[in-house]
């Protein structure tokens, strides 16, 4: 029972410095969701030209989008009329960063980390699409109608106020806390288990030790923030801070998932580049870490991974840990039971045919599949549960239409239940 009692400190330690820097980055994601108008990024990102690249990487580097609920969103770029480039630059800059996992990034592994990690973003992702956009061709689909929606810069004041925690504390907590969770029980795993000076053994080698790291991170599915207490466990344990690097920015810009899309949405020619330019893009700036910077900038040592502090600050950091785990047992716990009463309680559903579909993980998730299917004429209405990946649809779609319209997006379609 002694190693469960040391993983949990570990866990608790963690969580514990990163609790107030989440809360705030939740915060501000909400901010950035309720007041940047999303009509900017189709504006801007359907260009056949570097520009387009450039604005795809700067508006993806904020945007507190995980790595399943960038798919969705670039699909409909692409479909508007975007560039390869731009969306595969998107596609890349946005899971890797975040305004929450830039400022969690700061929390556990110094400001130095959180300056480098958009930097890296930017500079990978721009080399990315424009490496794509050389390379491919830039015949674009049809674009496409994008169904009205209400603005969100139509909302008083008090309705933007209780937008912003809405989807803050409530939505990117249900999109990102279980990867969160699993980030940190691997965290405490690698604490305990991991020989300390693991990484030792490699030497020198620190571009082998980056190519088991990406064998590992860039079919994985974890999220910019729960792969940060992976690192610092792992940067612990002897891992140059620029192999830790290499898992920040690969493990979040890539999953089974994403590359499934790819190769099947915008070809296997773009997602050979896309993978290709991802890997060169991490491995090289992880040497450059390693090699030209100070290593004094990313000294984790005096990190502490127990439980045993006093003071006034740790009381508040308590604090915030307990607020912010209630939040996460509503996002998380109570999720599938809101879906499921929402769905009883509308008795509109009852005369609606259900369909199976496969990929939903987030809200970004849900509300593209719902968009996606809600513009068709033959559809009355339609709701999405994401826990059961079901679409409850009113109205007299074929399973063709419905089948076109979401694996348009990513996902796959299975049939009517």
């Amino acid at each position: 029972m002694q190693f469960i009692k040391e993983i949990a400190v570990t866990i608790f330690s963690i969580f514990n410095t990163m609790s107030f820097y989440l809360l705030l980055g939740f915060l501000f994601a909400g901010i950035l969701h309720v007041l940047v108008p999303q009509q900017l990024f189709s504006k801007y990102l359907s260009q056949n030209n570097w520009v387009s690249v450039l604005y795809a990487t700067l508006f993806g580097i904020p945007l507190p989008l995980c790595s399943c609920g960038v798919i969705p969103t670039a699909m409909a770029l692409y479909r508007e009329g975007a560039s390869k480039g731009s969306v595969i630059a998107f596609l890349i800059a946005t899971p890797q960063t975040g305004v929450d996992s830039i400022i969690a990034t700061y929390s556990l592994l110094g400001l130095p980390f959180a300056i480098i990690r958009p930097i890296v973003a930017l500079f990978t992702a721009m080399f990315a699409g424009l490496t794509t956009n050389i390379f491919t061709s830039q015949q674009n689909v049809t674009p496409v109608q994008v169904a009205e929606q209400k603005q969100e810069t139509q909302l008083s004041f008090i309705q933007k106020l209780k937008r912003i925690f809405q989807y803050g504390y409530v939505e990117m907590m249900e999109d990102i806390g279980k990867m969160l969770l699993f980030g940190l029980i691997v965290a405490g795993l690698i604490a305990y288990f991991v020989p300390d000076n693991f990484f030792m053994m490699f030497g020198h080698n620190t571009i082998l030790t980056m190519l088991l790291v990406l064998l590992v991170a860039v079919p994985m599915y974890v999220c910019a923030t729960g792969s940060i207490p992976i690192a610092i466990a792992l940067m612990l344990k002897g891992m140059s801070p620029g192999t830790a690097l290499v898992l920040l920015m690969a493990g979040p810009a890539a999953n089974i998932a994403s590359m499934l899309v790819i190769g099947k949405v915008l070809g296997k020619k773009t997602f050979a580049l896309y993978l290709t330019t991802l890997v060169i893009g991490a491995i090289a700036s992880g040497l450059i870490i390693d090699n030209f910077l100070p290593a004094g900038w990313f000294d984790v040592s005096n990190f502490t991974m127990t439980a045993h502090q006093h003071g006034h600050f740790y009381c508040f950091k308590v604090i915030c840990s307990v607020i912010l785990l209630a939040l996460f047992i509503n996002a998380m716990l109570l999720k599938k039971h809101r879906e499921q009463a929402k769905v009883a309680n509308d008795t509109d559903l009852v005369k609606a045919t259900v369909f199976r579909i496969d990929g939903m993980n987030c809200n970004h998730c849900k509300v593209n599949v719902t968009n996606a299917i809600g513009k068709l004429k033959s559809v009355k209405k339609v709701t999405v549960n994401v826990s059961e990946g079901k679409a409850y649809v009113q109205g007299n779609p074929t399973d063709e239409e419905i089948k076109e319209a979401v694996e348009k997006i990513g996902f796959e379609f299975k049939g009517r239940i």
